[in-house]
């Protein structure tokens, strides 16, 4: 598997010229440069993360470089997916084109994506292969693969390669290409590559947003690699929670009709499922006690 990092992330980033670093006169120093730079964004996204929002002054003063500096990183990390751009600083906080890094969307609507874990494992049968994406939303369904082993797995997220490599029942199948770290999953044209000489029993995956019976995401990248993986699968399930309804995304990638089964989480609305029910997509809502 590559571990070189993407040249795009939104869902991916262009690749940047080094900058000139700065001393702590503020001066471009020139010794190790790209090391420099490398160290002064991995402090502001630990910021932003911890904090939740940071003001460019601050990032400046706390960092001894220049205000145009920061807006330099904050845009370079932005296009990677790393944060939001805001006036006057950087925000964690998702909008309905910047939906967070992976971190951060791992704890929003934690507890319906247990419950939509929980529904989807009952599609799987001990001995099947199992493509899961990079969403955290199947994240969660991927922790309880073990439950029903022996199973072969195969995913393009790290995450997922990480939770499962030490279990004795799962056969573990890791899907390389370009390394995007915002989110901890490889994407790109090898990836879509190397999932076209494989063939699975059910993949399970996520999206970005849902509009008008749609999936939507925000790069070229993901959405070339889901397609990859819709064609890879016998049967295929899409897992949304009820939030998808409310955000928008860039890249079409399937209309929902396209899958199987869509399982959705009692969050949502008729107002949204009753014209997916119109189009013959065959939802499965779950229902919590």
């Amino acid at each position: 598997m590559s571990t070189n990092e993407g040249p795009q992330a939104t869902d991916e980033a262009s690749p940047q010229a080094p900058e000139p670093t700065q001393g702590e006169s503020g001066q471009a120093s020139g010794a190790g440069q790209p090391l420099r730079v490398r160290q002064r964004r991995q402090q502001i996204r630990q910021r932003v993360t911890q904090e939740g929002f940071v003001r460019i002054d601050s990032l400046a003063e706390g960092l001894d470089v220049s205000i145009m500096t920061i807006h330099r990183d904050l845009d370079v990390l932005e296009s990677e997916g790393w944060l939001r751009k805001v006036r006057g600083g950087a925000t964690a906080q998702p909008s309905a084109f910047h939906h967070g890094d992976v971190a951060y969307r791992a704890q929003v609507m934690a507890d319906a994506k247990q419950n939509l874990a929980q529904a989807a494992l009952e599609f799987v049968t001990p001995g099947s292969s199992v493509l899961v994406d990079e969403s955290t939303t199947c994240l969660a369904l991927a922790a309880r693969l073990p439950e029903l082993e022996p199973l072969t797995v195969i995913t393009n997220s790290m995450a997922v390669l990480k939770l499962l490599a030490t279990d004795q029942g799962i056969d573990l199948i890791g899907l390389g290409g370009a390394y995007y770290p915002a989110y901890d999953a490889f994407l790109g044209l090898r990836t879509s590559e190397a999932i076209q000489s494989l063939r699975a029993d059910i993949l399970f995956m996520s999206t970005t947003a849902v509009t008008s019976g749609f999936c939507y995401h925000q790069s070229q990248e993901t959405v070339a690699v889901k397609r990859a993986l819709m064609q890879a699968a016998a049967q295929r399930i899409l897992i949304i929670d009820h939030t998808k309804f409310a955000k928008h995304g860039l890249h079409q990638l399937a209309p929902l009709s396209d899958f199987d089964t869509v399982i959705v989480d009692a969050g949502a609305a008729e107002r949204d499922l009753a014209p997916l029910r119109a189009q013959g997509v065959n939802l499965h809502v779950v229902t919590t006690d």
